[in-house]
């Protein structure tokens, strides 16, 4: 007995093609809301502590100096002394960074990953490479850290809490490396949030001794302003005292105080950032990719099938993989406007990847039952039927023969 394939009516294929524009239309407006939202810069969340001194940072939450740092004879010796305490242990962040305006480049950088401390530098001013070392397990909990990070040509040490903790002989940095902008809470080029306290923050032109890093882990803890303040070798020197207002005096240098603004910001945004510059060692880098690509799927599998639908068959691949490329490229460039936001190739990549793969479920023989079975895909349900009519009229040609 033979089935034969049921076209659906007019009417019925038309409101198919209009639910599938409108799924189409519902899905490009949610992932464009998705990479955009919030729209606009949010409100920088940087509170004063409200009964101890230093400031509070949340999500959108940065400060920097209204001048920048200069140094006018390079010392290779320097010293930078941070009093913390994460909300976090297993997150990433930038603490610090200082940046240079002119030059567009970030000389020096201190972030967290995950329990870690990293210290980064350019390799030299013309190579763009990196070069990076990573301390193990210097935030083990939600409690103040003082982090002092003394350089000198014999090397790097790192202090926690007066006690050190590694020495470093192959990086090291100078008062030339800690010119610019000062930058607090988040990353020059891209959104890379630290989440925390900041109880303290001292900048000094030579290096401490191990003696000298003890003295001034007691005198932070104890507010002996007078072990801390040495005229001569201070740089800067950030008591965070002033509990209101939008300036955070510097006592060395009046002109690098530390400002609040109101709205959240970034120093210098980048459009289309390389993947390996955007690459995180932390669990969110991994959630943006997954997000990333599952976002791109059903477009590519909606509007595959509508153009499908529209009997362009042999065009419907590429114009579709275009088409989630052109609206992950759209997005990028808005993206680069939002600081909020961060441009770069790795979601041009993922977001394309994701446009592919629905296009590959589409193409599964469960999604062309299941599309069949609604009416929508009828004339690929025809051709499975015509290709099993086929095969049941050789079948029975086949067997008349050996009849005879």
């Amino acid at each position: 007995m033979r089935h034969v394939a049921q076209s659906a009516p007019p009417s019925l294929k038309l409101v198919h093609r209009v639910l599938l524009r409108a799924a189409c239309a519902v899905v490009l407006v949610i992932i464009l809301a998705a990479g955009l939202w919030p729209f606009h810069a949010p409100k920088n969340k940087v509170r004063w502590l409200s009964n101890e001194n230093g400031l509070r940072f949340d999500k959108y939450s940065s400060i920097v100096t209204e001048g920048e740092f200069k140094s006018t004879q390079t010392n290779e010796s320097s010293t930078i002394e941070i009093w913390v305490e994460p909300r976090r242990v297993y997150v990433s962040g930038t603490i610090l960074a200082f940046y240079r305006p002119k030059s567009h480049i970030s000389p020096f950088a201190l972030r967290q990953v995950w329990g870690d401390l990293v210290l980064e530098k350019p390799v030299s001013p013309s190579k763009p490479a990196k070069s990076k070392v990573d301390i193990a397990n210097i935030f083990t909990g939600r409690k103040p850290v003082l982090l002092t990070v003394s350089s000198d040509p014999a090397g790097t040490a790192i202090y926690a809490d007066g006690a050190l903790i590694r020495q470093l002989p192959d990086f090291r940095f100078s008062t030339q490396d800690l010119t610019g902008k000062l930058l607090v809470g988040n990353a020059p080029f891209s959104t890379h949030e630290w989440i925390g306290q900041l109880r303290g923050l001292a900048i000094y032109d030579r290096a401490l001794s191990p003696q000298e890093a003890t003295q001034h882990y007691i005198a932070w803890t104890e507010s002996n302003n007078s072990v801390l303040f040495q005229k001569e070798h201070a740089i800067a020197l950030y008591l965070f005292d002033e509990h209101s207002g939008n300036l955070a005096r510097n006592l060395a240098d009046v002109s690098t105080g530390l400002t609040i603004p109101q709205r959240f910001f970034i120093l210098h945004e980048q459009f289309l950032a390389r993947p390996w510059d955007e690459y995180r060692r932390d669990w969110r880098y991994w959630k943006d990719i997954a997000i990333n690509v599952a976002g791109f799927v059903p477009l590519g599998f909606l509007f595959f099938s509508y153009f499908s639908l529209m009997r362009k068959a042999e065009y419907s691949l590429p114009v579709t993989i275009a088409l989630g490329f052109g609206v992950s490229l759209t997005i990028e460039l808005l993206q680069s406007l939002l600081p909020t936001r961060n441009s770069g190739m790795t979601d041009l990549i993922t977001n394309t990847l994701g446009t592919v793969i629905g296009v590959f479920f589409f193409k599964l023989d469960l999604a062309q039952r299941v599309l069949a079975a609604a009416g929508i895909h009828q004339q690929k349900a025809n051709m499975a039927h015509a290709s099993e009519h086929s095969m049941y009229d050789m079948m029975r040609a086949g067997a008349t023969d050996s009849a005879r």
